[in-house]
């Protein structure tokens, strides 16, 4: 908006962005964290559930804006359903409210079954549709909405209430969550001072590949300083462990951000939303963490928690 003299004010530096960033990605977690870590168990879940639904309809709801922008079609309301039917229950099914909690599986079972349902209520809502005869870009962009924001931070449920590490499933969200944001720290440290050569200039222009390398070595020695203190919250977690997941968590987290970039690339705009000014939108704190919570979740059920250790 320009100032009095009428000139607008020039724009913010990458320091000041990326400080604003993390700044919000840390006062929005420690919330989240907060209510994980309660001793009330009213608290540990239900704040926790509220809170992962305003990040899932909210995060859906830029999704679905960028979808406009580009030009393109949704059913925005019908996703916005979906999103929430998908939380709950999950939520409900993770802490054993319907059917048991004993194993992942019943959860995952769940969200099996509504994602086909959803994608048989998509083709009936558009044989009810009276002015959209765009049916196959209408479900594909309502249904990858669904897809890409509240199924993959619904991972960060099953995480926490990971059936057969007791209440330890709160530290390894505290964990993914951590190692995710070192990746960003360290990206943006190394590029800032020696980054040259560009990785992929046509969707991001500031990200270099020693950037890159920097996210790698902020993600493996988060983990392997995290695990270290932390190590006795972490069943199964051992050293190798915390380089693998180091590893994979950094590439993965650069690999979200870039999607998001071609998102908003293709919508025409710079941040995914509004809801935090000079920063952005709820997609900007979460790209990152997207991919990861499944990634994270995958690792801990199949690796950490094997009965039969791989490593």
């Amino acid at each position: 908006m320009p100032d009095a003299t009428g000139n607008a004010p020039p724009p913010a530096s990458k320091l000041k962005i990326f400080v604003r960033r993390l700044l919000s990605f840390v006062v929005l977690w420690t919330i989240v964290l907060t209510a994980m870590f309660s001793g009330n168990r009213l608290v540990s879940n239900y704040v926790f559930l509220a809170i992962m639904l305003v990040l899932s309809v909210l995060g859906l709801m830029e999704f679905y804006d960028l979808v406009a922008k580009r030009g393109l079609v949704c059913y925005r309301w019908f996703g916005l359903m979906g999103g929430v039917v998908l939380m709950v229950g999950t939520f409900l099914h993770c802490t054993g409210r319907l059917g048991f909690a004993a194993s992942p599986e019943r959860a995952n079972d769940f969200q099996t079954a509504l994602l086909i349902a959803l994608v048989l209520g998509l083709c009936v809502w558009h044989f009810l549709a009276k002015t959209n005869t765009a049916g196959i870009v209408a479900i594909s962009t309502t249904l990858f909405g669904l897809m890409y924001v509240p199924w993959l931070l619904n991972f960060i449920q099953e995480i926490h209430f990971f059936p057969t590490i007791g209440d330890q499933g709160k530290f390894y969200v505290l964990y993914f969550i951590l190692v995710t944001k070192f990746s960003d720290v360290g990206a943006y440290v190394v590029g800032s001072l020696i980054g040259r050569h560009k990785m992929i200039p046509r969707v991001s222009p500031g990200k270099t590949w020693e950037g890159f390398g920097g996210a790698v070595l902020g993600s493996v020695l988060a983990s392997l300083v995290f695990a270290h203190f932390a190590g006795s919250h972490l069943p199964g977690m051992k050293p190798v462990h915390a380089i693998i997941l180091g590893t994979v968590l950094s590439v993965s987290a650069v690999i979200g951000d870039l999607i998001e970039s071609i998102f908003k690339r293709e919508a025409g705009v710079k941040d995914s939303g509004s809801l935090f000014p000079g920063i952005g939108g709820i997609l900007d704190l979460l790209d990152s963490l997207l991919f990861n919570a499944p990634l994270m979740y995958l690792y801990l059920r199949h690796i950490l928690t094997h009965p039969t250790p791989w490593f």
